[in-house]
């Protein structure tokens, strides 16, 4: 089968040493394994190569959460089909413009969210590695996850901090959708680059065994 080139639109924050994504969680560490001034001396003269080797929490830069994230006996990130993380037809929820931080289940009524990956568009991105990005975020109330979990959302992604108000530690939002199965993907950035719908969400993370979360490279394919 083929597809139309459309255009792609990278919605993933770059990973970079000694960054903070949330606070409080350690920042990665980022070098080499292998140096090219180290690795002159196990090659032939002017060939060299770097292997490089990071050090970071699962919950860094853009990621994904799996089930297992919220319960000990859920599925990890390894266990998603390629079905449920990549190639999914999406829309953009604006809420850009909102009366205070709790965005209810009122910002989804009338959309078509069944089967579709839908994105949270905040606006809180332009706030990333800065003080500011780390407090009074905007997030999801328990009656706008209870909503998206019956309507059918595929996935739930969102351009801040935590989809949950990071003061509440019952999570409603994680343990709603996580329960349910539903993906959900933090700190996206770039979603004002993207249509309200009439594109393709891909957000994949590597296939490691034992990780409730891990990083993505977040991006989308529009029609136009």
């Amino acid at each position: 089968m083929t597809r139309s080139q459309g255009r792609l639109i990278d919605l993933s924050h770059t990973i970079e040493h000694a960054m903070v994504t949330y606070p409080g969680l350690p920042a990665p560490v980022i070098g080499d394994w292998l140096s090219r001034a180290a690795s002159s001396t196990r090659y032939a003269p002017g060939t060299t190569f770097q292997i490089g080797k990071i050090e970071l929490v699962a919950n860094t830069g853009t990621y994904i959460d799996a089930p297992s994230h919220r319960y000990e006996h859920g599925k990890d990130v390894a266990d998603f089909p390629l079905a449920a993380v990549a190639d999914l037809e999406g829309v953009v929820v604006r809420a850009t413009e909102r009366d205070g931080r709790a965005l209810d289940s009122g910002v989804f009524r009338g959309r078509d969210v069944n089967g579709k990956a839908v994105l949270v568009h905040t606006g809180w991105d332009v706030h990333w590695r800065t003080e500011r990005y780390g407090t009074g975020h905007p997030f999801l109330t328990r009656a706008a996850a209870e909503h998206l979990v019956a309507a059918g959302a595929a996935l739930v992604g969102i351009d801040s901090l935590n989809i949950d108000d990071a003061s509440d530690g019952a999570r409603p939002a994680h343990t709603l959708l996580l329960g349910a199965g539903i993906p959900i993907v933090e700190h996206l950035c770039g979603l004002g680059d993207l249509p309200d719908a009439g594109f393709r969400f891909f957000a994949v993370p590597v296939k490691v065994r034992g990780m409730g979360s891990f990083p993505v490279r977040a991006f989308a394919i529009a029609d136009s």
